[in-house]
């Protein structure tokens, strides 16, 4: 397990290395074209030094990557949200949003896929502005309006990945104590469940879910994200949430482990069909 910076860096120098190798380059002749020295190619394929995006895009130019997606999911890897000037909508709340937040928002945003346990609340990317400010207020103690106006603000923000030109494949299991649990009221929670049958039924979005009659499951231990990058499929990563901080398992055995725990899941869930009637039916009072 590592925080997100790390495995951003780990994960960017393996990337980088790759696309090295591909254009027939050493790690010598990659330098003597962008004028560093051998030494900083190496620290930044291995993943001991962080580097600049200036310098990634200098990389990506010496070894030919035209890609625009490749390209933008490299110059994010390597922190495009933290001070370049580009133009990501996050930027404007470095000063309020956490390290670890920001970072999730960066690979969220840059993510061809993404598969998602819930166990206690519905999904970010689904919520409406009156679930997710209840969810908010009940997460940040002590938070006053104007900070739950922007963290709220943030949340419905970052929807927008479910509705770019190419968007968002997003697959989710939602364990049913997740439709059940009045979060801010039956008002509230009617208006969520009827957001949630309208995006069941959009095509790049899956809900399953998760009826207390499958017993004890795999998902008990809690809920997770796996990211899915179309560009890079060795980029995939998995992302555990703390109350403190976020974890990210990219070893390929996590990842093997997390995408068969994820299968079962969905294989014990009501289908995407039965899934929307239920919630229909939730959302109708039945």
């Amino acid at each position: 397990m590592q925080h997100g910076p790390a495995v951003r860096r780990r994960k960017l120098g393996a990337e980088l290395r790759s696309l090295r190798a591909r254009a027939g380059l050493t790690s010598g002749e990659a330098a003597r074209l962008v004028g560093w020295h051998q030494s900083k190619v190496s620290r930044i394929e291995t993943g001991t030094s962080g580097t600049k995006t200036a310098d990634v895009r200098l990389l990506l130019d010496a070894y030919g990557v035209t890609d625009p997606r490749l390209r933008e999911l490299m110059l994010a890897l390597a922190g495009a949200d933290e001070g370049d000037g580009r133009d990501h909508w996050w930027h404007a709340y470095r000063g309020i949003l956490p390290t670890a937040y920001r970072d999730f928002i960066s690979l969220e945003s840059q993510a061809g896929g993404m598969r998602t346990l819930e166990t206690t609340v519905v999904p970010g990317l689904l919520q409406t502005p009156e679930y997710a400010r209840a969810v908010t207020r009940a997460a940040v103690e002590g938070a006053d309006e104007d900070q739950l106006d922007t963290l709220v603000e943030v949340r419905i923000a970052r929807q927008d990945v479910l509705r770019r030109r190419t968007p968002l494949r997003l697959s989710a299991v939602l364990d049913e104590a997740v439709l059940r649990r009045e979060v801010g009221g039956p008002e509230v929670m009617t208006r969520q469940l009827t957001r949630l049958v309208e995006a069941a039924r959009l095509p790049h979005i899956r809900l399953q879910v998760l009826p207390f009659s499958a017993g004890a499951h795999i998902g008990v231990t809690g809920p997770f994200v796996i990211f899915s990058f179309s560009s890079a499929s060795d980029l995939d990563v998995v992302v555990i949430d703390h109350l403190t901080s976020s974890l990210y398992l990219e070893r390929k055995e996590d990842l093997e482990a997390y995408t068969e725990a994820f299968n079962a899941l969905r294989a014990h869930a009501l289908s995407p069909e039965e899934s929307l009637e239920y919630i229909a039916a939730r959302a109708g009072g039945a």
